[in-house]
């Protein structure tokens, strides 16, 4: 019968990442508004982020004369 609650519970969809209430269809994943704003703050905030690692360093095309030339296609080979 446990198992039956834990299977309800994922089709009805879940708990509110932020306060752990029962999701609600309308701001799913969250339970409210005032949730899924809290959300919205923290990524605008930073408090999320996503690992990128050396990410400034391409931006602007250093570290590229690091890297072996592309080859340039070769003109005898056609397409089928």
């Amino acid at each position: 019968m446990a198992d039956e609650a834990k299977v309800d519970e994922r089709i009805d969809g879940g708990r509110c990442s932020i306060c752990k209430r029962p999701t609600v269809f309308e701001f799913r994943p969250f339970c409210s508004k005032r949730c899924a704003d809290v959300d919205l703050a923290r990524w605008l905030g930073g408090a999320y982020a996503i690992a990128g690692g050396g990410a400034d360093a391409d931006e602007d095309g250093e570290g590229m004369a690091d890297l072996p030339p592309i080859p340039a296609p070769d003109p005898d080979q056609r397409r089928s």
